[in-house]
């Protein structure tokens, strides 16, 4: 089964948050979104939770009881524990014999040790695995992630892209947002958004072939409105091509994509 949304446009008054998306989300593989600030990616992700309902375009979703959901920055409620946020999500979303389940996940993250620990005292990672798990509890066929690593350190993660990587492979739909391009590298398929609209979209390797001209690596940039810092050096677009090219990554496609949409705006 595949979720998604075709021809989604989202309307908040005179703004326009989305236009014109087109996504698809397949059971059993991670579908990624990426975007700047203010680029429409938690506004999609609500569409896809249920939350926010589409101003114009069709919107497929599973039954609200098959849909996990995880906003940005939640971690459970943090006057109760570990243990209790998952009985109490469980309670109320009416799932029987739950104990076999929270006990499964509270294992597979690592929280087992803390189940009695309130939530409010667990560090960033381990809150945003709790957030992950409740979201994990009722075995969704659409897990929805609005970038559910951001802001922890690096081993964390790296466990709990494990955790989804685990659940797409049991066949759960995921769509995560994500504030770094190199986890998006690790999704089959990736929609990079732009002032609400479609910048670039498809498998992480296809996309890096549709850059434009040329990426060079260089001390100095000749056109510091087209060059960024990579390390202790710059990358530089330079739209006519070069033969010094260097092989992009999808973090270049992205920047030069945001360029380029920039060059046209202001032409």
């Amino acid at each position: 089964m595949t979720w998604g949304v075709a021809g989604l446009a989202v309307w908040f008054g005179a703004r326009c948050a989305l236009e014109g998306i087109d996504l698809e989300v397949p059971e059993g593989q991670i579908t990624a979104v990426v975007g700047g600030d203010g680029a429409g990616k938690s506004t999609l992700l609500r569409v896809m939770a249920g939350l926010v309902p589409p101003s114009r375009g069709a919107v497929r979703l599973p039954d609200r009881r098959q849909l996990g959901y995880l906003p940005t920055r939640a971690g459970g409620f943090g006057d109760l524990t570990v243990e209790e946020n998952l009985e109490f999500v469980a309670s109320a979303a009416r799932l029987h014999r739950s104990t076999p389940r929270v006990d499964e996940l509270l294992q597979r993250t690592g929280l087992a040790s803390f189940r009695r620990r309130l939530a409010r005292d667990l560090s960033g990672g381990m809150r945003q695995k709790l957030g992950v798990s409740l979201a994990l509890l009722p075995s969704p066929r659409l897990l929805v992630l609005d970038e559910p690593t951001t802001g922890i350190d690096p081993v964390s993660r790296s466990d709990l892209w494990r955790l989804i990587a685990a659940a797409a492979a049991q066949g759960t739909a995921v769509l995560a947002s994500s504030a770094y391009l190199d986890e998006a590298e690790r999704a089959a398929w990736v929609l990079v958004l732009h002032e609400g609209r479609t910048l670039v979209a498809g498998p992480p390797a296809e996309v890096t072939g549709t850059l434009p001209g040329a990426v060079v690596e260089v001390d100095a940039p000749a056109d510091p409105a087209r060059a960024w810092r990579r390390g202790s050096r710059w990358r530089e677009w330079r739209p006519e091509g070069d033969p010094a090219a260097v092989a992009p990554g999808l973090e270049d496609v992205v920047i030069v994509a945001s360029l380029a949409a920039g060059a046209e705006g202001a032409g």
